[in-house]
């Protein structure tokens, strides 16, 4: 895993360099320890932001309290020219101050924020997340939109992102800042700052009871855009199906109310924050009005200086200018956080599949397949598998038959462990597999599937995906055994790429059902594992392929464990045993000739078809090889 950036980073950039925060751990489920695990990560830089946004509201709430302090000292002399000459040291220090250290403050704050916070720490929540996603168990990717699941992860790392950078830059400030004001105008006088105490109540009043709201509402909102996000993103991905339906309407009209409903969401959010605009505004001339006219009262009763007044007008003016600001950054604080209540949900989830504590890495040497005692069905009551025993032996080449349902993949599935068992053990030479690492256990199985899904990249990346260090050599031999040399080289995608190295598109959509088939053969063979796994693996194929890659099946099976599910005669009759199951029960065991000979279950499915068994799932391969579209 990388633990650097390979772009070379200033030093704003490199302190937060997502690169560097890869090896995080799964984030806690509430939703401010969600934030605070990813923030403290960075705590050099919030630490800085906060010194920086510190220096920043004591220089702004000097200003007024110096403009009121010449204004003051204007009045006792009464002569202009005198009172600079008095002050002028302290009128030069203060407005080299001003015009030196706030600007570098502001640098030094932009250079945090922009290069530093804007720049990596979003990515740092997208890049830990996507390993904690990464790492759940397969059943949860079945039942979610893998568009939907992206969005929460983009969106969150932005969100989060958003909570820090509102917090430093809104609330941080606003409590500096109006706390301050408010400070300065009660060591005065506290019937001054009776405005300032009543604004106080209505803010406290909108934070506290109506941005709830907000928030609440900003969740759902969140969900919406989830559900819009993956009803358009379903669309897109099966556009073939769309398309061979005629159903481009239908999916228009889902579509349509997805947005609507997104839309009315927001209005939702949107009549919060006009109800809060309006009673911000009430109090804001409340307060300019109530501190200016409590300021001259208490002036012509002597309570009060010159200079507190005239610094109370642009202290006052300045709260009520800044409150609507930061009524709408906090309303987008507010929808950040229900984006992030949102994506915790999948971020911070568990996976139930995990390596035991020091699990050691297999090592395949024979390929003895064990079932002991297996109990297993998905964790629902019942069982689909109550007792279940079988061994495969080292070399042996064994065939699951059976209807759909009976637990022929389910095996393939546990001996993967994709799921873990309910009861029971499964060993692969004597190892129990819940002991070893999931990463060495699969890299030692090579599976083909039935419904074969290629990445969308080359034809060059998806072969060698199980085993990338392959040569040039091996690679062009394994695409030889597989029947796809001849048709890889004719291939050309839309970016004038050739050959190996053109793009099969989303899940190898470019290609068709028999070449993503003998682009996954081809894989297989290239990876080399002691254990090899064919799952409907020739069924996509037309008769002529399939006869070729079954001429070089021996060589590939050679030395090898075998566990092969096959409706072909043409497969089944060259395995050493055919195991037939039925809900979950291995009903018969035998050759193909033994089992027609016996005249049982298996038999009987094979009578009850028409030329063989279960011909049905067989399909072919429609004209010669084709370019990428």
């Amino acid at each position: 895993m990388k633990t650097f950036s390979r772009h070379k980073l200033n030093f704003f950039e490199r302190i937060t360099d997502p690169m560097r925060f890869g090896k995080g751990s799964v984030p806690p489920e509430k939703l401010f320890s969600f934030i605070a695990h990813f923030a403290k990560q960075i705590k050099f830089t919030i630490f800085l932001l906060f010194i920086l946004q510190l220096l920043t509201v004591i220089i702004d709430l000097s200003l007024p309290l110096v403009f009121g302090l010449i204004i003051n000292k204007i009045l006792e002399t009464e002569n202009i020219s005198l009172m600079i000459k008095d002050n002028l040291f302290f009128m030069t220090s203060y407005a080299c101050l001003f015009l030196f250290l706030r600007p570098l403050v502001q640098i030094l704050t932009a250079a945090i924020v922009d290069m530093s916070l804007m720049t990596g720490f979003a990515n740092i929540v997208r890049w830990q997340s996507h390993l904690n996603v990464l790492g759940l168990d397969l059943s949860y990717f079945t039942n979610e939109l893998s568009g939907r699941l992206a969005n929460r992860v983009i969106e969150t790392g932005q969100a989060v992102r958003g909570v820090i950078l509102k917090f430093f830059e809104v609330i941080l400030y606003m409590f500096l800042y109006f706390g301050g004001a408010i400070y300065i105008l009660a060591q005065s006088s506290m019937m001054l700052a009776i405005p300032s105490f009543i604004w106080s109540i209505v803010f406290l009043y909108i934070l506290i009871f109506l941005m709830p709201k907000v928030r609440d509402l900003s969740h759902k909102h969140s969900l919406l855009r989830s559900k819009m996000t993956g009803r358009i993103v379903d669309s897109y991905s099966n556009i073939g199906i769309v398309k061979l339906f005629a159903r481009k309407n239908f999916e228009i009209d889902g579509a349509a109310d997805a947005i609507d409903d997104f839309n009315f969401g927001w209005a939702r959010v949107m009549r919060i924050s006009f109800l809060m605009e309006f009673l911000i505004s009430i109090s804001n001339a409340m307060l300019v009005v109530g501190t200016v006219g409590f300021g001259l009262y208490l002036l012509t009763q002597d309570i009060v200086t010159v200079t507190i007044v005239a610094a109370a007008f642009p202290l006052s003016y300045r709260i009520g200018d800044m409150s609507h600001w930061i009524m709408w950054e906090i309303s987008f604080l507010f929808e950040n956080i229900g984006t992030i209540d949102e994506g915790k949900e999948t971020i911070s989830k568990k996976p139930s599949v995990v390596d035991v504590k020091d699990a050691k890495s297999l090592t395949v040497k024979n390929g003895l397949i064990e079932f002991n005692n297996v109990k297993f069905n998905y964790g629902m009551p019942g069982g689909l598998f109550e007792a279940l025993n079988l061994k495969i032996n080292s070399g042996e080449k064994v065939g699951l038959v059976g209807r759909s349902g009976s637990g022929k993949s389910s095996i393939v599935n546990l001996l993967l462990r994709l799921y873990d068992l309910d009861e029971g053990k499964i060993f692969i030479d004597k190892n129990d597999i819940s002991k070893v690492t999931q990463d060495s256990l699969r890299s030692n199985i090579a599976v083909v599937t039935q419904d074969t899904a290629l990445l969308h990249r080359s034809i060059r990346e998806n072969i060698l995906y199980g085993r990338p260090d392959a040569s040039e050599i091996e690679l062009i031999e394994a695409t030889k055994q597989a029947e796809a040399y001849d048709f890889i080289l004719e291939l050309e995608d839309k970016d004038g790429r050739k050959g190996f190295d053109a793009h099969v598109g989303e899940r190898g959509v470019r290609l068709s059902g028999g070449q993503r088939q003998r682009i996954a053969i081809a894989r297989v063979i290239l990876k080399n594992a002691p254990i090899l796994v064919l799952d409907e693996a020739t069924s996509a194929l037309d008769s002529e392929v399939e006869t070729a890659i079954q001429a070089q099946l021996s060589s590939i099976l050679k030395n090898r464990t075998a566990l092969v599910i096959a409706h072909r005669l043409s497969t089944i009759n060259k395995l050493d045993r055919l195991i037939v199951m039925d809900q979950g029960k291995i009903i018969e065991v035998g050759t193909h000739a033994e089992l027609i000979k016996r005249k049982g279950h298996y038999s009987t499915l094979w009578s009850l078809q028409s030329g063989g068994f279960l011909p049905t799932l067989s399909t072919k391969e429609n004209g010669k090889n084709k370019k990428i579209i």
